[in-house]
């Protein structure tokens, strides 16, 4: 179903570290593309052990829409750094604070969009400060905690990390069928280099991995917090998503007066999957909200 990805960065983006109040930050930074008006700035929050790459087929795309895309790898995923053992650095509002810093080093306002825990942790800096914001997108994520089976999925991989080192972690995960939730390399995510997946996996600090996860599995319900807030917001998902039940997502949609997309062919990372589908109904959305 995906259209392959890679690591490396699409022509015209850039990989660098963007320095902000609350440290560096990993990124890929796609500008606008060449003789194309700009018309404003998106950051991209990535999922539970995922990465900035996975935004990587949505850049191009999105640049000769006239948007400059900057991916961020959080604190602790991948690329960028955080503690090893300390599972108060990962905290929600720790991580909704790094976005904030973030997009004033982006230089704001700019567009928001979180994919999975990525749009947890965006609902979050929304709730902590809005005005940096011009609009918000939730790609694939719902209003609270994950389904049962993927709550399932994540404890079983807490559980190895308690007993476990990151390296044979990853080798369990390779001798079994890799939840939707956890994509570290055997879920249909579009990126299909299994050495860049296995680098990317111990890039991520266990730490991280058992906050997040938590917040995953015991994430409260905040719609009617984020319906008070005075942004655009936009509601996208696959087709089929075993993480959040779509009724869910259609439900949170209505709740919010957001615009809703589904996109035809693609399941939890329509990201990957249908990158041309997304990207266009990601532009449409920002294009009828400039700053």
């Amino acid at each position: 179903m995906s259209r392959p990805a890679t690591f490396v960065p699409p022509p015209g983006a850039r990989a660098y570290s963007l320095r902000t109040a609350r440290g560096e930050f990993a990124v890929v930074d796609a500008p606008v593309a060449e003789g194309v008006e700009p018309r404003g700035v998106a950051l991209l929050l990535p999922g539970f052990t995922g990465s900035k790459e996975d935004f990587n087929p949505l850049h191009v795309p999105l640049a000769e829409r006239g948007y400059r895309t900057v991916a961020v790898d959080g604190r602790g995923q991948y690329e960028s750094d955080g503690p090893e053992r300390d599972e108060s650095a990962y905290a929600q509002e720790e991580l909704a604070r790094d976005v904030l810093a973030q997009a004033e080093a982006v230089g704001t306002p700019v567009h928001l969009l979180g994919h999975s825990l990525g749009g947890q942790i965006s609902r979050a800096a929304v709730l902590v400060d809005h005005s940096p914001f011009l609009s918000l997108t939730l790609m694939a994520s719902g209003p609270a905690q994950i389904s049962v089976s993927q709550q399932q999925r994540v404890k079983l991989l807490r559980d190895a990390l308690g007993v476990m080192s990151m390296a044979e972690v990853w080798h369990a995960i390779q001798a079994m069928e890799t939840p939707e939730e956890t994509d570290t390399g055997g879920l249909d995510d579009g990126l299909d280099n299994q050495e860049d997946l296995r680098r990317r996996w111990l890039g991520n600090k266990p730490a991280q991995l058992l906050a997040t996860g938590r917040q995953l599995c015991t994430e409260p319900n905040r719609v009617a917090e984020l319906a008070a807030v005075p942004l655009p917001f936009h509601v996208l998902s696959g087709a089929l998503d075993d993480t959040w039940p779509l009724t869910l997502l259609d439900e949170m949609a209505a709740r919010l007066g957001a615009r809703r997309s589904v996109i035809d062919g693609a399941e939890h990372s329509p990201n990957t999957d249908r990158p041309l589908d997304t990207a266009r109904a990601v532009a449409d959305f920002w294009d009828e909200h400039p700053g």
